[in-house]
């Protein structure tokens, strides 16, 4: 048994580890928004089309059509690849897989 818990321990934190990480494909599904090749577009109900329009997230984050964000009184803004949830978190794409974003 002794020897068995510690490869357990490694396990779980490898599983946990790896949650943490979302394909692309499956962010691509979720509701939000996404700067893809310079233009803004909006993904909801599994369909993408090109942002009209400025949306808030539920956090009160607003992104506007030219990617422009702003978290409260910061401004920043988003590079190709970047997504950003409707809770409000940015998503980047990191070796293939889509992973939070530090919001600076």
């Amino acid at each position: 048994m002794k020897t068995l818990l510690p490869k357990l321990i490694i396990v779980v934190i490898a599983a946990v580890a790896l949650c943490q990480f979302v394909s692309a494909e499956d962010m691509m599904k979720s509701d939000g928004c996404m700067m893809k090749d310079g233009k803004m577009m909006c993904m909801k109900d599994g369909k993408t089309m090109k942002m009209d329009q400025p949306m808030t997230m539920t956090n009160g984050t607003k992104v506007m059509t030219d990617g422009t964000v702003m978290i409260g009184d910061k401004k920043m803004m988003m590079k190709d690849g970047d997504m950003m949830m409707m809770d409000g978190k940015i998503m980047m794409m990191k070796d293939g897989k889509m992973v939070e974003k530090d919001a600076k």
